[in-house]
Protein backbone atom coordinates (compact mmCIF):
# COMPACT_ATOMS: atom_id res chain seq x y z
CA UNK A 1 0.00 0.00 0.00
CA UNK A 2 1.35 3.54 -0.76
CA UNK A 3 -0.44 6.46 1.05
CA UNK A 4 -0.25 9.84 -0.92
CA UNK A 5 -1.86 13.13 -1.38
CA UNK A 6 -2.50 15.35 -4.57
CA UNK A 7 -3.30 19.16 -4.48
CA UNK A 8 -3.50 21.41 -7.53
CA UNK A 9 -2.94 25.16 -6.58
CA UNK A 10 -4.21 26.49 -9.63
CA UNK A 11 -3.60 29.98 -8.79
CA UNK A 12 0.23 29.54 -8.59
CA UNK A 13 0.46 26.79 -11.27
CA UNK A 14 1.83 24.16 -8.97
CA UNK A 15 1.03 20.34 -8.29
CA UNK A 16 1.71 18.70 -4.60
CA UNK A 17 2.48 15.66 -4.37
CA UNK A 18 2.95 14.47 -0.61
CA UNK A 19 4.06 11.19 0.01
CA UNK A 20 3.26 9.90 3.21
CA UNK A 21 4.32 6.45 3.70
CA UNK A 22 4.01 2.88 2.43
CA UNK A 23 2.83 -0.54 4.09
CA UNK A 24 3.63 -4.10 3.59
CA UNK A 25 6.51 -3.90 0.98
CA UNK A 26 7.72 -6.91 -0.55
CA UNK A 27 11.24 -8.01 0.76
CA UNK A 28 13.71 -7.23 -1.74
CA UNK A 29 17.21 -7.90 -0.48
CA UNK A 30 18.99 -10.96 0.93
CA UNK A 31 18.30 -9.49 4.64
CA UNK A 32 14.00 -9.80 3.84
CA UNK A 33 13.92 -5.97 3.69
CA UNK A 34 14.29 -3.53 1.19
CA UNK A 35 15.48 -0.07 0.85
CA UNK A 36 12.25 2.00 -0.65
CA UNK A 37 12.12 5.46 -2.60
CA UNK A 38 9.52 6.60 -4.64
CA UNK A 39 10.06 8.38 -8.29
CA UNK A 40 7.36 10.32 -9.50
CA UNK A 41 6.88 11.03 -13.56
CA UNK A 42 4.16 13.66 -15.17
CA UNK A 43 3.34 11.27 -18.82
CA UNK A 44 3.27 12.48 -21.55
CA UNK A 45 6.34 14.23 -20.89
CA UNK A 46 10.49 15.08 -20.85
CA UNK A 47 11.75 11.99 -19.12
CA UNK A 48 14.36 13.72 -17.02
CA UNK A 49 12.14 17.56 -16.66
CA UNK A 50 9.32 15.60 -15.24
CA UNK A 51 11.05 13.02 -12.57
CA UNK A 52 10.76 13.67 -8.85
CA UNK A 53 12.12 11.49 -6.25
CA UNK A 54 11.89 10.74 -2.60
CA UNK A 55 14.54 10.20 -0.06
CA UNK A 56 15.88 6.36 0.26
CA UNK A 57 15.20 4.79 3.04
CA UNK A 58 16.66 1.77 4.07
CA UNK A 59 15.96 -1.94 5.24
CA UNK A 60 12.53 -1.27 5.89
CA UNK A 61 9.12 -3.05 4.21
CA UNK A 62 7.13 -0.05 5.97
CA UNK A 63 8.81 3.37 4.77
CA UNK A 64 7.43 7.20 6.12
CA UNK A 65 9.03 9.44 3.95
CA UNK A 66 6.67 12.61 4.76
CA UNK A 67 8.36 14.89 1.84
CA UNK A 68 5.90 16.97 -0.91
CA UNK A 69 7.33 17.09 -4.25
CA UNK A 70 6.10 19.97 -6.31
CA UNK A 71 6.19 20.28 -10.31
CA UNK A 72 5.92 23.66 -11.10
CA UNK A 73 3.99 25.32 -14.39
CA UNK A 74 1.55 23.33 -14.30
CA UNK A 75 -1.71 24.52 -16.45
CA UNK A 76 -5.22 23.47 -16.14
CA UNK A 77 -5.15 22.04 -19.36
CA UNK A 78 -1.95 19.68 -18.39
CA UNK A 79 -4.37 18.28 -15.32
CA UNK A 80 -7.16 17.46 -18.61
CA UNK A 81 -4.91 15.64 -19.79
CA UNK A 82 -1.72 14.54 -18.26
CA UNK A 83 -1.24 11.17 -15.36
CA UNK A 84 1.17 11.04 -12.41
CA UNK A 85 2.47 7.96 -12.23
CA UNK A 86 4.06 7.04 -9.06
CA UNK A 87 6.90 3.66 -8.83
CA UNK A 88 8.49 2.68 -5.44
CA UNK A 89 12.03 1.02 -6.16
CA UNK A 90 14.48 -1.01 -4.12
CA UNK A 91 17.41 0.98 -4.20
CA UNK A 92 20.32 -1.41 -4.67
CA UNK A 93 24.24 0.50 -4.66
CA UNK A 94 26.12 -2.73 -6.42
CA UNK A 95 23.24 -3.50 -9.31
CA UNK A 96 20.55 -1.96 -10.79
CA UNK A 97 17.37 -0.59 -9.05
CA UNK A 98 14.63 -3.08 -8.55
CA UNK A 99 11.14 -2.39 -9.54
CA UNK A 100 8.46 -3.11 -6.88
CA UNK A 101 5.04 -1.38 -7.77
CA UNK A 102 3.40 1.34 -9.46
CA UNK A 103 0.12 3.58 -9.04
CA UNK A 104 -1.29 5.79 -11.97
CA UNK A 105 -3.62 8.71 -11.54
CA UNK A 106 -4.63 11.03 -13.91
CA UNK A 107 -4.75 14.09 -12.90
CA UNK A 108 -8.32 15.10 -14.35
CA UNK A 109 -9.88 13.48 -11.64
CA UNK A 110 -8.51 16.71 -8.62
CA UNK A 111 -10.82 19.71 -8.57
CA UNK A 112 -8.24 22.44 -8.19
CA UNK A 113 -7.38 24.01 -4.57
CA UNK A 114 -8.69 20.61 -3.07
CA UNK A 115 -6.79 18.08 -1.17
CA UNK A 116 -7.12 14.68 -2.46
CA UNK A 117 -6.02 11.20 0.02
CA UNK A 118 -5.13 7.86 -1.22
CA UNK A 119 -4.19 5.08 0.11
CA UNK A 120 -4.11 2.52 -2.78
CA UNK A 121 -2.27 -1.08 -3.66
CA UNK A 122 1.07 -1.21 -5.79
CA UNK A 123 0.13 -2.42 -9.24
CA UNK A 124 3.16 -4.93 -10.88
CA UNK A 125 2.88 -3.55 -14.27
CA UNK A 126 6.56 -3.41 -15.26
CA UNK A 127 6.44 0.09 -17.64
CA UNK A 128 9.71 -0.38 -19.75
CA UNK A 129 9.07 -1.33 -23.18
CA UNK A 130 11.33 -4.28 -22.68
CA UNK A 131 12.09 -5.28 -19.40
CA UNK A 132 15.50 -6.04 -18.49
CA UNK A 133 16.70 -9.63 -17.01
CA UNK A 134 14.22 -11.37 -14.93
CA UNK A 135 15.44 -11.98 -11.58
CA UNK A 136 15.05 -16.15 -11.14
CA UNK A 137 15.07 -16.15 -7.38
CA UNK A 138 12.51 -13.73 -7.13
CA UNK A 139 10.65 -13.59 -10.54
CA UNK A 140 10.37 -10.21 -10.70
CA UNK A 141 11.97 -8.15 -13.63
CA UNK A 142 14.78 -5.80 -12.71
CA UNK A 143 13.65 -1.87 -12.89
CA UNK A 144 16.40 0.40 -15.12
CA UNK A 145 16.26 3.85 -13.52
CA UNK A 146 17.50 5.63 -16.21
CA UNK A 147 15.36 3.58 -19.25
CA UNK A 148 12.14 6.37 -20.41
CA UNK A 149 8.89 4.83 -20.31
CA UNK A 150 7.32 4.00 -23.71
CA UNK A 151 4.58 6.91 -22.89
CA UNK A 152 7.82 9.47 -22.02
CA UNK A 153 8.25 11.73 -24.95
CA UNK A 154 9.39 15.47 -25.15
CA UNK A 155 6.32 17.60 -25.17
CA UNK A 156 7.49 21.12 -25.81
CA UNK A 157 10.81 23.56 -25.40
CA UNK A 158 9.31 24.25 -21.33
CA UNK A 159 7.82 26.96 -19.45
CA UNK A 160 8.88 30.27 -17.83
CA UNK A 161 7.41 32.11 -14.96
CA UNK A 162 7.72 35.55 -15.44
CA UNK A 163 7.16 38.64 -13.26
CA UNK A 164 6.30 41.96 -14.93
CA UNK A 165 5.73 45.30 -12.59
CA UNK A 166 6.01 49.39 -13.86
CA UNK A 167 7.46 50.77 -10.81
CA UNK A 168 6.05 54.30 -11.19
CA UNK A 169 8.59 55.77 -8.20
CA UNK A 170 11.50 54.75 -10.17
CA UNK A 171 9.95 55.51 -13.86
CA UNK A 172 11.04 51.85 -14.62
CA UNK A 173 9.75 48.56 -15.67
CA UNK A 174 11.23 45.68 -13.27
CA UNK A 175 11.36 42.09 -15.06
CA UNK A 176 11.41 39.28 -12.60
CA UNK A 177 12.84 35.67 -13.77
CA UNK A 178 10.96 33.87 -11.41
CA UNK A 179 11.74 30.10 -12.70
CA UNK A 180 11.32 27.68 -15.24
CA UNK A 181 9.98 24.35 -15.73
CA UNK A 182 10.40 21.29 -17.74
CA UNK A 183 13.14 22.36 -19.70
CA UNK A 184 14.41 20.01 -22.69
CA UNK A 185 17.70 18.75 -21.68
CA UNK A 186 20.03 20.00 -24.10
CA UNK A 187 23.45 18.33 -22.58
CA UNK A 188 24.99 14.60 -22.70
CA UNK A 189 23.82 14.21 -19.22
CA UNK A 190 20.34 14.71 -19.71
CA UNK A 191 20.01 17.77 -18.09
CA UNK A 192 20.85 21.26 -19.28
CA UNK A 193 22.76 24.29 -17.31
CA UNK A 194 20.26 27.15 -17.82
CA UNK A 195 20.15 31.21 -17.96
CA UNK A 196 17.67 33.85 -19.22
CA UNK A 197 18.73 36.26 -21.12
CA UNK A 198 16.10 39.16 -21.64
CA UNK A 199 15.92 42.09 -24.01
CA UNK A 200 14.09 44.99 -24.49
CA UNK A 201 13.65 46.18 -27.99
CA UNK A 202 13.88 47.71 -30.04
CA UNK A 203 17.39 48.45 -28.70
CA UNK A 204 18.16 51.06 -26.30
CA UNK A 205 22.22 49.97 -26.08
CA UNK A 206 24.06 48.33 -23.04
CA UNK A 207 21.20 48.90 -20.49
CA UNK A 208 18.83 46.81 -22.87
CA UNK A 209 19.84 43.37 -22.13
CA UNK A 210 20.59 41.33 -18.95
CA UNK A 211 21.02 37.72 -18.21
CA UNK A 212 20.89 35.62 -14.97
CA UNK A 213 23.21 33.46 -13.14
CA UNK A 214 23.87 30.05 -14.64
CA UNK A 215 22.15 27.15 -12.56
CA UNK A 216 23.81 24.18 -13.36
CA UNK A 217 22.60 20.44 -14.03
CA UNK A 218 18.75 20.85 -13.95
CA UNK A 219 15.47 20.93 -16.41
CA UNK A 220 13.61 23.28 -13.19
CA UNK A 221 15.73 26.02 -12.45
CA UNK A 222 14.67 28.84 -9.71
CA UNK A 223 16.20 31.90 -10.37
CA UNK A 224 14.39 35.22 -8.32
CA UNK A 225 16.56 37.33 -10.00
CA UNK A 226 14.76 41.11 -11.05
CA UNK A 227 15.74 43.77 -13.72
CA UNK A 228 15.28 47.28 -14.05
CA UNK A 229 14.23 49.33 -17.34
CA UNK A 230 14.32 53.19 -16.84
CA UNK A 231 11.96 53.85 -19.01
CA UNK A 232 8.71 56.24 -19.44
CA UNK A 233 6.12 54.38 -19.27
CA UNK A 234 4.47 55.70 -22.23
CA UNK A 235 7.28 54.19 -24.31
CA UNK A 236 6.98 50.69 -23.21
CA UNK A 237 3.72 50.49 -25.04
CA UNK A 238 6.46 51.17 -28.84
CA UNK A 239 8.60 48.16 -26.55
CA UNK A 240 8.85 44.41 -27.23
CA UNK A 241 10.88 42.30 -24.68
CA UNK A 242 12.20 39.00 -25.76
CA UNK A 243 13.17 36.14 -23.42
CA UNK A 244 15.48 33.53 -24.19
CA UNK A 245 16.83 30.13 -22.37
CA UNK A 246 19.77 28.99 -22.83
CA UNK A 247 22.27 26.20 -21.86
CA UNK A 248 26.04 27.18 -20.44
CA UNK A 249 28.50 25.10 -22.23
CA UNK A 250 32.20 25.97 -21.34
CA UNK A 251 34.78 27.14 -24.32
CA UNK A 252 31.99 26.43 -26.84
CA UNK A 253 28.82 28.15 -28.20
CA UNK A 254 25.94 28.08 -26.03
CA UNK A 255 22.72 26.12 -26.55
CA UNK A 256 19.42 27.79 -27.79
CA UNK A 257 16.55 26.11 -25.54
CA UNK A 258 13.65 28.29 -25.93
CA UNK A 259 12.33 31.60 -25.87
CA UNK A 260 9.07 34.02 -25.86
CA UNK A 261 8.30 37.09 -26.83
CA UNK A 262 6.08 40.16 -24.78
CA UNK A 263 4.53 42.98 -26.30
CA UNK A 264 1.57 44.65 -28.29
CA UNK A 265 2.09 42.60 -31.01
CA UNK A 266 2.30 39.51 -28.76
CA UNK A 267 -0.79 37.03 -28.88
CA UNK A 268 -2.88 35.09 -26.31
CA UNK A 269 -1.55 34.54 -23.04
CA UNK A 270 2.11 36.51 -23.73
CA UNK A 271 -0.74 40.04 -24.76
CA UNK A 272 -2.96 39.58 -21.79
CA UNK A 273 0.51 39.94 -19.44
CA UNK A 274 1.54 43.04 -21.33
CA UNK A 275 -1.36 44.96 -21.08
CA UNK A 276 -2.12 43.68 -17.47
CA UNK A 277 1.59 45.25 -16.63
CA UNK A 278 0.70 48.17 -18.75
CA UNK A 279 -2.51 49.32 -17.38
CA UNK A 280 -1.93 48.06 -13.45
CA UNK A 281 1.28 50.78 -12.79
CA UNK A 282 2.82 49.42 -9.07
CA UNK A 283 1.31 45.75 -9.44
CA UNK A 284 3.41 42.60 -10.07
CA UNK A 285 1.88 40.51 -12.43
CA UNK A 286 3.32 37.06 -12.62
CA UNK A 287 2.29 34.75 -15.51
CA UNK A 288 3.61 31.07 -17.09
CA UNK A 289 4.39 31.63 -20.92
CA UNK A 290 5.49 28.04 -22.95
CA UNK A 291 8.84 28.55 -24.54
CA UNK A 292 9.01 28.19 -28.06
CA UNK A 293 11.68 27.52 -30.53
CA UNK A 294 12.87 30.53 -31.94
CA UNK A 295 16.21 31.96 -31.51
CA UNK A 296 15.15 36.21 -30.71
CA UNK A 297 19.28 36.93 -31.85
CA UNK A 298 18.56 35.28 -35.45
CA UNK A 299 15.72 37.27 -35.77
CA UNK A 300 17.03 40.54 -35.51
Amino acid sequence: MLEFSLLFDQKSNALHCSIHKAKGLKPMDSNGLADPYVKLHLLPGASKANKLRTKTLRNTLNPVWSETLTYYGISSEDMLRKTLWLCVCDMDRLGRNEFIGEIRIPLKKLNPSQTKNYNICLERQVLTKKPSTMNAERGMAVYEEDKDSSDVCVEDRGRILVSLCYNTQKRALIVGIVRCAHLAAMDSNGYSDPFVKIYLKPDMGKKSKYKTSVKKKTLNPEFNEEFLYEIAHEDLAKKTLDISVWDYDLGMSNDFIGGVQLGISSKGERLRHWFECLKNKDKRVESWHTLINQNPELSD
